[in-house]
């Protein structure tokens, strides 16, 4: 299993930016996908999870500016990020669990800065 996260870049508070992560490796339509972030000095905390039936839940922090999104033909999840704060600014990991393992993007810096 591959994960290949990518997007992030420097953004303005109040900007947006989307962030895609490209699976391959597993049957992808079947899995649950997640995103994580983890700031600087801080724990990996969820940001969004999409499961195989589209369900949706998002982290407390994000919700409402935050869209999680997944693409079954192409293997290609997304997080549209939308009203950034400076808070958001962290290395943002896209993840899955695969017969019983996680296995992690190697991570897209998003940072939210004037």
């Amino acid at each position: 299993v591959q994960l290949q996260a990518s997007g992030g870049g420097l953004v303005q508070p109040g900007g947006s930016l989307r962030l895609s992560c490209a699976a391959s490796g597993l049957n992808f339509k079947i899995y649950t996908m997640n995103w994580y972030r983890q700031a600087p000095g801080k724990e990996r905390e969820l940001v969004a999870t999409i499961r195989d039936d589209h369900s949706i839940d998002y982290g407390d922090s994000v919700k409402g500016r935050f869209t999680i999104s997944r693409d079954n033909v192409w293997r290609t999840l997304y997080l549209q990020m939308s009203s950034l704060e400076p808070e958001d600014t962290a290395v943002y990991y896209c993840s899955t669990i695969f017969r019983g393992r996680a296995f992690w993007g190697q991570g897209t810096l998003v940072t939210v800065s004037s």
